[in-house]
């Protein structure tokens, strides 16, 4: 089937949604509002695709006509010329199209909360988590994200065991969710005195951030508790309880089992910022819970695992000996460790990127 026929109708549904984006009844609803709006730009990015689609067939029309009618030698070579020009961009215009038209994850415009964890490796592994959480605050700087951390707990030597931020920005669970799973290191840590080669882990999570309507929370059964913070910041941070901590007994509705979250909040030294944060992270949080049975169902209908499935699955390896990264779901391999624990990681989020839609393409038989 030809692609454009394909797109007939959207124009209408597209123009119809920014009516009803309008209605005060809609914007009165805002689980219904937020909604269309992400309806509405998921047609906006097709339409203007299908615009430059169109546009390129109409111009190489015109210049076939131009070449089989025009009788001066130098209008007909400048005719060839564009329809040589327009015939190779025209199936990468068409590719672009089809992506677009592949349902969109309605994750994928929020912001997240990503944590870091250091797993198998001891002292070594806490390193690299902050080794980790480095070179992501480096890549933040190049997309123009913002993050903010919420807790840590820093390693022996160094490093963290543990560390919780918030990223915000364009886009950003759509970047950041390849992210998520087992980071692996190879390398000499700095105290092996044989200077023997160790293999260490570090774990990333990338969860989106819930909407306030999205996840039922009964705020009546949170039980608060404060607590002076600890580290760097002066005189007020050892006298003013401004540390937060929930408890919330939260209850699956895929299992039915109930487990108690806690979750502790340091971020800044205004108490009340505190608990709003905490109760965000707690949303958050429980959002991720109640939709891991769709994300594992998404999983198991893929045969790779590109921006889905495990998080306990090793994901990527780091060889400092050779300066080499592997990325294992998609076979990629690049010697360029440097620059990319400095932040330069946009070419294997790319890469997942394409073979992420290039299975999703055939899925859906485009």
């Amino acid at each position: 089937m030809d692609i454009l026929q394909k797109i007939e109708g959207l124009e209408g549904k597209f123009h119809e949604i920014n009516l009803l984006l309008t209605d005060p009844a809609v914007i009165a609803d805002q689980a219904r509002y937020v909604r269309l709006n992400r309806e509405y730009h998921d047609l906006e990015r097709v339409l203007k695709a299908t615009n430059r689609y169109k546009q390129a067939v109409m111009e190489l029309a015109s210049a076939k006509e131009v070449f089989f009618h025009e009788q001066d030698a130098e209008m007909k070579e400048l005719a060839r010329e564009e329809i040589d020009s327009l015939e190779a961009q025209l199936p990468a215009l068409e590719e672009d199209v089809k992506i677009q038209l592949l349902p969109q994850d309605p994750e994928d415009g929020k912001n997240v909360v990503m944590e870091i964890r250091s797993g198998t490796g001891g002292d070594e592994a806490a390193l690299f988590a902050g080794d980790l959480f480095r070179m992501y605050t480096k890549y933040f700087e190049v997309k123009g994200f913002k993050y903010s951390v919420s807790s840590f707990s820093e390693g022996a030597v160094g490093g963290y065991k543990e560390i919780i931020f918030n990223v915000t920005g364009q886009n950003v669970y759509g970047t950041l969710k390849y992210e998520s799973g087992v980071h692996r290191v190879q390398r000499v840590p700095a105290t092996e005195t044989q200077g023997r080669l160790h293999t260490s882990a570090a774990t990333v999570a990338v969860l989106p951030e819930a909407d306030e309507f999205e996840v039922h929370i009964n705020e009546g059964e949170i039980k608060w508790e404060t607590f002076r913070s600890g580290g760097a910041g002066g005189q007020n941070v050892n006298k003013v309880e401004s540390g937060v901590r929930l408890r919330y007994m939260w209850k699956n509705p895929n299992t039915g089992e109930v487990q108690e979250i806690l979750i502790e909040c340091t971020e800044t030294r205004d108490q009340p910022k505190n608990k709003e944060r905490a109760l965000s992270r707690l949303r958050t949080q429980i959002y991720d819970k109640e939709h891991q049975k769709y994300i594992d169902d998404i999983a198991s209908r893929r045969k790779t695992m590109v921006s889905t499935g495990d998080r306990s699955a090793k994901i990527r390896t780091y060889n400092y000996p050779q300066g080499r990264i592997t990325d294992h779901r998609i076979g990629y391999t690049i010697y360029n460790l440097a620059a990319f624990m400095d932040g330069d990681i946009q070419g294997v989020i790319d890469a997942l990127t394409v073979a992420e839609n290039a299975e999703r393409l055939k899925e859906a038989n485009l």
